[in-house]
């Protein structure tokens, strides 16, 4: 079985910086694509960015050219650099992983997420 855990997310002024991390554990052969989603308050589930095994990136338009995805394949870890938050970036944000299993099985796993909260 398959755990994803979030950690890094509080409170942060607006303009502020925030790192969010995901570590994977449990029976992995490997992770063929990681990403973080958010879910608002009444709003759906969106995505924020994904990267692939390869490092490809995909980021949401809201998000570009202040939040970075990364990846440490070696560990089973997934980051998310956010810079200049805004208010509203507030939101519950949830690891996901696309993975193989070390039974040749594929899931798609999420994480019980971490809450960000931008406020002054």
């Amino acid at each position: 079985q398959v755990q994803l855990v979030e950690s890094g997310g509080g409170l942060v002024q607006p303009g502020g910086s925030l790192r969010l991390s995901c570590a994977a554990s449990g029976s992995i052969f490997s992770i063929n694509a990681m990403g973080w989603y958010r879910q608002a308050p009444g709003k759906e589930r969106e995505l924020v960015a994904t990267i692939t095994i390869g490092g490809n990136t995909n980021y949401a338009d809201s998000v570009k050219a202040r939040f970075t995805i990364s990846r440490n394949n070696a560990k089973n870890m997934v980051y998310l650099q956010m810079n200049s938050l805004k208010p509203e970036d507030t939101a519950v944000y949830y690891c996901n992983g696309r993975i193989t299993s070390s039974t040749g099985s594929l899931s798609n796993d999420w994480g019980r997420g971490t809450q960000v909260t931008v406020s002054s």
